[in-house]
């Protein structure tokens, strides 16, 4: 008999950033799994979820993660959900609170064990994005989501390129420094960010500067608050796990997963094949 997950214990927030739905690249399969597979009381999904504001780019995965999020933030679930806006999610808070019913902030701050935490996506410190927000748009969305298509199915040279130009522009450093800078100012213990897509952990003056990563690389990260403090975790797929529910990856050819472009958002109910009741069971619990 296959083997199981079983959480073995229940995280105060768990957050995860950049999935960049309706890229490529995106591993949302993997993120719906991480959180079917573990139980937290809030999850923070911080910023640039999706890839761009077109709708039409979305495949069955895609709908599938928001159908779980759209059930998740139901109360009687016990779980808040937050969603904090990323450069790339820019303009959906409306959107957002009707199609999944969860409210989007530009920054969230909470308080867990006498310790003020903030999280907040991170392009506000990135000096390049606030400045030239139509040319990022153009080549750093248009242009790289074209890139994906054209690029092998490992999309070897994406990745290396999203690698790239994150050392180039030096964004871990400037995002973690203009993070720390802001975190002193609010008298926060901890700041969560993303934006990057590189995991980072950073102390500095008594400040802990965290970086989720992305979910559009081979090694995709999220981060976990709970009483074993904040832990960065690195998704490891487990074929050996038996999750019938959910499709695996190679099941599917690529073109044929695409919503057609006219799919309207409020039917995406059906589309995306929400889970039964019975898989929420133990979350948030």
């Amino acid at each position: 008999m296959p083997a199981q997950i079983i959480a073995s214990q229940i995280y105060d927030t768990l957050i995860l950033s950049d999935l960049h739905l309706g890229a490529d690249m995106s591993r949302a399969r993997e993120a719906l799994r991480v959180l079917r597979e573990n139980q937290y009381r809030r999850l923070i999904l911080l910023g640039d979820i999706f890839a761009d504001l077109n709708f039409g780019r979305l495949k069955k995965e895609h709908w599938k993660f928001l159908g779980f999020i759209r059930k998740l933030s139901n109360p009687k679930r016990g779980v808040e959900v937050v969603w904090v806006e990323g450069n790339h999610d820019h303009g959906l808070a409306e959107i957002m609170s009707h199609l999944v019913g969860v409210r989007v902030y530009q920054e969230y701050q909470w308080e867990y064990r006498g310790l003020r935490h903030i999280a907040v996506h991170g392009h506000q410190f990135d000096g390049f994005v606030v400045s030239n927000v139509h040319v990022s748009y153009l080549i750093g969305t248009l242009l790289y989501l074209q890139l994906q298509k054209w690029d092998s199915k490992n999309k070897t040279v994406s990745r290396f390129l999203d690698r790239l130009g994150t050392r180039w522009q030096r964004l871990s450093s400037k995002v973690a420094a203009g993070a720390l800078a802001h975190a002193h100012h609010h008298r926060a213990a901890r700041i969560f960010c993303g934006h990057t897509h590189a995991a980072l952990h950073k102390h500095e003056h008594g400040v802990d500067y965290f970086n989720c990563g992305a979910w559009i690389d081979e090694r995709p990260t999220y981060i976990t608050v709970g009483d074993e403090g904040v832990q960065i975790h690195e998704y490891i797929d487990r074929p050996d796990i038996d999750r019938p529910e959910i499709d695996r990856p190679g099941d599917h050819h690529p073109d044929q997963e695409h919503i057609s472009a006219d799919y309207e958002p409020a039917e995406f109910y059906a589309g995306a094949r929400l889970l039964e009741d019975s898989e929420y069971e133990g979350v948030g619990r």
